[in-house]
């Protein structure tokens, strides 16, 4: 899906920012991941700075150098002034306001200062991946050069959940966690695929062999059994908003 991403944008945009902008979303989603809270908001910061030179670019058709300072101030004041209906709302506000409050994450909170006795990794770091998958679906929404469909299902995959303990081999979905049983195997699967669902064919190549001779009756356990799942008219396995409570409650999505 990066990689889709990384085409639509780079169409209108220059790939050296696109890039700078992915890898910073990526590294920033694995530390958070991983436990990497204060790294989390580290890299937010570099996804901030990317993302406000694309808004420069968007708007004047330069952009100051990845090697320079970047006054975001001024940035965030010279896009608020253009001429309303000049440019998207989100562009010229919503998205730069959106940015700030990363940065700011990233440059002036510190645990070491505070004196309350709560640690604010936890809660600044996951303040800081809302607002980039927020951020990262303004832009593709903007900027996309497919139709209009395509682009929200792009958006809407961006910004669903991903599971640690689900791993991607090149479209190979792998659970981390051996010791799940079949009806928590597949949901967590169903978890990780969000809006884009799957189909059995596809839930049995991912599920252990063992679990392969019964996947019928599982999948259907949870469809009707406790309403986990939803199977469309075209065969295609969703989780619903149950799962999802489901799997969030009880911590599946977590590395064992």
């Amino acid at each position: 899906m990066l990689q889709q991403i990384r085409d639509g944008l780079a169409k209108q945009l220059p790939t050296l920012l696109v890039d700078e902008l992915l890898a910073a979303y990526v590294e920033t989603k694995k530390e958070f991941y991983l436990g990497g809270l204060r790294l989390s908001a580290v890299e937010g910061g570099r996804f901030s700075e990317a993302a406000f030179r694309i808004l420069q670019y968007q708007t004047t058709s330069k952009f100051t150098p990845l090697n320079k300072k970047l006054d975001t101030d001024r940035t965030i004041l010279d896009l608020a002034n253009l001429q309303s209906g000049s440019y998207p709302d989100s562009l010229r506000l919503h998205i730069p306001r959106a940015l700030r409050v990363v940065y700011d994450v990233r440059n002036n909170r510190d645990a070491a200062h505070l004196a309350d006795g709560i640690d604010p990794n936890l809660q600044d770091a996951t303040l800081v991946i809302s607002v980039l998958d927020w951020v990262l679906a303004e832009l593709v929404r903007l900027h996309h050069s497919v139709k209009a469909d395509e682009a929200q299902s792009i958006v809407q995959n961006l910004v669903s959940r991903q599971a640690p303990a689900v791993q991607d081999f090149n479209g190979f979905l792998k659970v981390l966690n051996p010791g799940l049983l079949a009806g928590d195997y597949c949901l967590l699967l169903l978890y990780q695929r969000g809006s884009l669902g799957a189909t059995l064919a596809e839930l049995s190549n991912w599920v252990r062999p063992k679990m392969r001779s019964n996947l019928s009756q599982t999948l259907n356990r949870l469809i009707d059994g406790k309403s986990f799942v939803h199977v469309d008219s075209q065969g295609k396995f969703f989780v619903t908003a149950t799962g999802l409570k489901e799997v969030e409650n009880r911590g599946l999505y977590k590395l064992p």
